[in-house]
């Protein structure tokens, strides 16, 4: 009989995925591990493998279709022997049938508004097609799906010359496919008259397409900034000794090349070991408290930011910590993005560092469960006072952001404190 293949749950914080495009067509043979289709979830693009055998029967979210529910039916495969006669009497189930079919209509500027969800089983009738919008807008910039612009780069295709076929005129893996046959792309369907919503004349402007993963994280973090209590907690940290010490360990071998901030990796699981009750999160009205110390690191990407983890890093040394690190941002920012859920979903306390960037000092938001994130500046010479005499040292402030339902201010002075005795003190991270 017919095999559903469902949208898969890639992330815990996954309740929804837009479908980038389908590497296979109906009638398709398909074998397990071939790739399906390209899928954005909440963390990034992947690609999903066939488990079972058979041939492609039916797609039944088309490409470029976006918001369809976790679970809901994507396509059908049928089984060895069977042909799409075994389709006639297959119904999508109802529950998938109404959320799938879902039109999200676009409004200008900040407001969201989406129509009633059909109440019939079976989908709406198709709207006549139009002429496609093309992708690229007044600003320059073209949308296109990850999929079609791999696609379009090794066929040494010019995306500026391809009309798009998805939504807003988005470019996907069919309009490059009807380019390379020297066709014409599908054309696009009509896009719902935008809601009025009342605008100050605040001169010209453009809406931006956002990822999935920028949705994600806006919700995620607002939610975070309004329900999570907050405190702050900074301190300056005098590094010359680390400069030195870095300086001297990267000269003795081309193995390595330790960053400042594997320092501030190793210095904070080490704090973390030596504070346990900052090592913990807020869970179902409880303190949940952690035996591993689990860094997650904030690494930008172009759609937005990803936290690659150092598991158990306080057992791990610079050099190993440096590595890894390397590794795992290295493949987040691969295209599509080389991380397994499980290598950025987790962790213990984070680290944002804007010091490459200048930024002095700043402020982060935690990433709940996680209850403490630490920020990290730039490192600058400035004028201190030491012995009573003005002199120069370099200095690197750090802000620590707390969940105060979990740690406390005198808990999170603690763990400062000892962060700060071990940057200005970095031959002691060595033992």
């Amino acid at each position: 009989m017919p095999i559903n293949v469902l949208m898969p749950a890639l992330s815990p914080t996954m309740t929804e995925g837009n479908i980038v495009g389908w590497m296979k067509k109906e009638g398709d043979t398909v074998s397990s591990g071939d790739l399906l289709c390209e899928i954005e979830t909440d963390k990034a693009t992947m690609e999903i493998e066939a488990v079972d055998d058979g041939t492609l029967g039916k797609i039944v979210t088309p490409d470029g279709m976006e918001n369809v529910p976790v679970n809901a039916v994507i396509g059908v495969i049928l089984e060895e022997g069977e042909d799409a006669a075994a389709l006639d009497n297959w119904e999508i189930p109802e529950a998938v049938a109404v959320e799938a079919i879902e039109v999200q209509i676009p409004v200008a500027a900040s407001a969201a508004v989406s129509a009633p969800a059909a109440t019939a089983v079976a989908p709406a009738p198709a709207p006549a097609p139009v002429a496609a919008a093309p992708a690229a807008n007044p600003g320059g910039r073209i949308f296109a799906s990850p999929l079609a612009r791999r696609m379009a780069e090794q066929s040494g295709l010019n995306l500026a010359s391809i009309t798009g076929s998805g939504p807003k005129g988005r470019i996907v893996k069919v309009d490059i496919e009807a380019a390379l046959a020297g066709g014409t792309a599908p054309a696009a369907t009509a896009a719902p008259a935008p809601a009025a919503v009342p605008l100050a004349a605040i001169g010209p402007y453009e809406d931006l397409q956002t990822s999935k993963m920028r949705k994600v994280i806006a919700q995620r973090l607002q939610e975070a900034k309004q329900t999570v209590p907050h405190f702050y907690l900074t301190i300056d940290c005098e590094i010359d000794a680390l400069l030195k010490v870095r300086k001297e360990l990267n000269g003795r071998s081309d193995d390595y090349k330790l960053s400042v901030n594997d320092f501030v990796v190793r210095a904070s699981a080490l704090s973390l070991r030596k504070v346990p009750e900052c090592n913990a999160s807020w869970i179902n009205d409880g303190i949940r408290q952690y035996s591993g110390v689990d860094i997650s690191v904030a690494v930008a990407i172009d759609d937005g930011l990803v936290t690659p983890i150092l598991r158990n890093a306080d057992h791990k040394g610079l050099a190993a910590l440096s590595e890894e690190m390397k590794e795992l941002a290295g493949r987040a920012r691969a295209k599509p993005m080389g991380l397994m859920p499980e290598e950025y979903q987790g962790g213990t306390f984070s680290i944002s560092n804007l010091g490459m960037f200048g930024i002095k000092e700043f402020a982060a938001i935690i990433n709940p469960p996680q209850s403490m994130i630490l920020a990290v500046g730039a490192g600058e010479q400035r004028p201190v006072v030491k012995d009573g005499a003005l002199a120069v040292a370099t200095m690197m402030s750090c802000t620590l952001s707390v969940d105060h339902r979990v740690v406390d201010g005198a808990a999170g002075a603690k763990f400062l404190g000892a962060f700060k005795g071990l940057i200005e003190d970095p031959l002691s991270m060595l033992l």
